[in-house]
């Protein structure tokens, strides 16, 4: 019954009715069932006694409204089961537009060039400036270093993030996500530029590089960890800006086990690579990457609050921010095929993304040696 009458209706001020009762009397004419995404759908039921009264209802009929309040309210004690966000990593293929993908990848071409010319370009690029700014204030120390090129990072990333609201009512979603581009992506080169260089300056604390299975123990954390991407990242065609921009609230596959995988999957990295590593300098760089994106768990939640609403609230529920505390919990049920929201065309690209990043280590490293970040 409570699936029935679910409504918000004329009991709640400003959630009034419309129709002929409501103007016959003087009411004023607002929508019969309320507004909030959750509740849109459902249809309403009258529990206001008076106002009942006041519309010549039946007693009969006015004890059935005030079950479906009852049930109503017993309902919200508890989250919907239906989604409310949206299911992630889902790809159609007969969706995709043959142009949409030509003017991507004309565009990365493009903004990939500007970068080098602009700021990669050896003796020419800003790069260089901006690392001999950050090395005279850390006094040339490596991990002071990589803090700083961190930090700049951290604030306009998530500064320009938190800007996006006003930004794009100002200059609209697509051109505000170029700027976000060309801002955060220049700070992430030298960022990994310089940690590859880097990565085994510092006190050296431990090596297990010749222990039997810890290869092979950091190979599979790091793999596991780009399968924790956030699922924002899949949809390649509004991170370019082809497509408008959105901020999605994910509900399904990776999220279900983390409502941060992207905090978690940086977490998994850095475990792996620090005990690969074992310095100084690979601790303090982990240090920094884990506060930047601890610091984006509050932040995110916020933004989609802010966004959402109630429909976020329901999402946060059943969902956490540890691996899989929600479902140990029992505030989320998963999927007897939760499996197939991995059986997606986003997931094994990422697969072939991880192994061909991996192979591709040499050729990174040589490329940052070249730099000479």
């Amino acid at each position: 019954m409570a699936s029935l009458c679910a409504g918000r209706a004329l009991g709640l001020a400003g959630q009034g009715l419309t129709g002929s009762h409501a103007s016959s009397r003087g009411l004023p004419a607002k929508p019969l069932v309320s507004r909030s995404p959750i509740l849109a759908k459902t249809p309403p039921c009258i529990r206001n006694r008076d106002l009942q009264q006041a519309l010549g209802i039946s007693v009969p009929h006015r004890r059935r409204s005030e079950v479906c309040v009852r049930a109503a309210s017993e309902e919200e004690s508890s989250p919907p089961a239906g989604l409310v966000g949206e299911d992630a990593a889902a790809f159609d293929v007969s969706q995709q537009s043959t142009k949409s993908w030509a003017i991507f990848t004309g565009l990365l071409t493009g903004v990939l060039g500007l970068i080098y010319l602009v700021w990669i370009q050896p003796g020419a690029g800003l790069a260089d400036d901006f690392l001999s700014t950050v090395e005279s204030f850390s006094n040339n120390n490596p991990e002071a270093t990589i803090l700083l090129i961190l930090f700049v990072f951290a604030v306009a990333h998530s500064g320009l993030a938190a800007l996006r609201p006003k930004g794009e009512q100002l200059i609209g979603a697509r051109a505000f996500r170029v700027i976000f581009a060309l801002v955060s992506l220049p700070l992430a080169i030298v960022a990994v530029v310089y940690f590859i260089n880097h990565r085994y300056d510092g006190i050296p604390l431990w090596d297990l590089r010749g222990v039997t299975g810890v290869h092979e123990l950091v190979w599979t954390l790091n793999f596991i960890s780009f399968y924790f991407l956030y699922p924002s990242t899949f949809n390649i065609l509004e991170v370019a800006a082809v497509d408008e921009p959105k901020l999605h609230m994910w509900e399904t596959g990776i999220m279900r086990i983390t409502r941060h995988p992207q905090m978690v999957g940086q977490a998994i990295w850095c475990a792996a690579h620090t005990l690969w590593i074992g310095n100084s300098f690979m601790l303090v760089t982990s240090a920094g990457l884990m506060a930047h994106h601890l610091f984006g768990c509050w932040h995110g939640d916020k933004r989609l609050s802010n966004k959402y609403g109630e429909a976020f609230e329901i999402v946060k529920t059943r969902t956490s921010t540890f691996p899989m505390q929600a479902v140990w919990e029992g505030r989320q049920k998963l999927p007897a095929d939760f499996y197939k929201e991995f059986l997606r065309a986003p997931y094994f690209a990422v697969t072939a993304f991880t192994l061909g990043a991996y192979y591709a280590h040499p050729i990174m490293q040589s490329a940052s040696f070249y730099l000479g970040w």
